[in-house]
């Protein structure tokens, strides 16, 4: 008699953690979408983004073509390189930030232009006020928790309604040129003390033989040489993640378990964000910021710093970020001395 009522416990245990996953599964086919203007009562019914990429009604433009092909090839690479599937949990969320108003999702990624997009979202979705400009948000207020809603903080039903319906949109940046830009950017800034305090004094503990006290204390010199060195350690990613900055784009924003409709790249980073506000109808609203920086990190500079790299743990290296890589269609660097 006992036997029926454990079996009804178990059912009942396991649809209660079956109900709780979020249930979005990468898709090739067309996903659903609806009107944005019937989220919002009283106003009048628009094309969502996600309507006009695919309903196929304006004539096919070479950017388009590059998209599609660009969807394309992310697809098989997840079919060809991930062995298991599984589903999202709202920590995989959190650096996706929601625009309700526009119907967009953008996965952030830090040292790929990902300051300005969050000015230009915080723009759209009104929070930067009576800003239309988006340089004119300063860039520390594009980077403060809570200007910005992610889609972790949305309840089950919401996330996947949004999944279903919302234009999703990341943009990527060739591996080793991203990592340098984070390496410059955190280690070679005076500014930077918190970087230098938290990982600085850790990597020269670590990975630096009869360090100064001064350098245990300050942490403000670390070489790319001890950065790889603290990269590689599999004793780093026991301890802890790895910072957002130089974490892989595939942990950060999952692209094999959520459908991205557009791929931007940096090396395309005008002509993509132009297109991504093309799709949302915002494009006479505001204008994605023209970058006029002459200090960009470029790939003759990640050749630079990857000079004094021995073979072995450039490889060990690549190895680490090979997903970004493969997935995002980046070639192996020339100047790699382990091919």
């Amino acid at each position: 008699m006992r036997k029926p009522k454990v079996i009804r416990m178990v059912f009942a245990l396991s649809l209660g953690c079956f109900i709780m996953v979020i249930f979005y599964f990468n898709s090739n086919l067309r996903p659903a979408s609806e009107p944005v203007g019937e989220r919002s009562s009283g106003q009048k019914s628009r094309r969502s983004p996600l309507q006009t990429l695919y309903d196929g009604d304006q004539v096919e433009s070479a950017v388009q073509v590059i998209h599609q092909g660009r969807r394309e090839l992310l697809e098989e690479a997840c079919r060809s390189y991930t062995r298991k599937r599984r589903v999202l949990i709202p920590e995989d969320l959190k650096h996706v930030i929601v625009d309700d108003q526009h119907g967009l999702l953008y996965c952030y990624v830090p040292k790929v232009a990902c300051t300005n997009w969050k000015r230009v979202l915080m723009v759209l979705t009104g929070v930067a006020g009576s800003h239309r400009d988006p340089l004119e948000i300063p860039a520390n207020e594009a980077h403060v928790p809570g200007n910005l809603r992610t889609l972790s903080e949305y309840s089950t039903s919401q996330i996947n309604q949004r999944l279903r319906s919302y234009l999703k949109f990341v943009f990527v940046r060739e591996p080793f040129e991203r990592l340098v830009s984070a390496y410059r950017n955190k280690f070679t800034r005076s500014y930077n003390t918190a970087f230098h305090k938290r990982y600085g004094t850790k990597i020269v503990r670590r990975h630096r033989p009869d360090p100064q006290p001064e350098a245990l204390e300050r942490g403000n010199d670390v070489s790319f040489e001890e950065f790889v060195y603290y990269l590689v350690d599999p004793a780093t990613q026991r301890e802890e993640p790895f910072n957002e900055h130089w974490e892989r784009v595939h942990s950060l924003c999952h692209p094999c378990l959520i459908h991205y409709d557009v791929v931007g790249k940096y090396e395309t980073l005008e002509q993509d964000s132009r297109y991504v506000l093309q799709l949302a109808g915002v494009e006479d609203q505001v204008s994605f910021p023209t970058s006029s920086k002459s200090t960009r990190t470029t790939g003759d500079m990640a050749a630079q710093f990857f000079h004094n790299i021995s073979p072995f743990y450039q490889k060990k290296l690549y190895n680490l970020y090979r997903m970004d890589f493969l997935l995002f269609n980046y070639s192996v660097p020339a100047y790699l001395k382990f091919r």
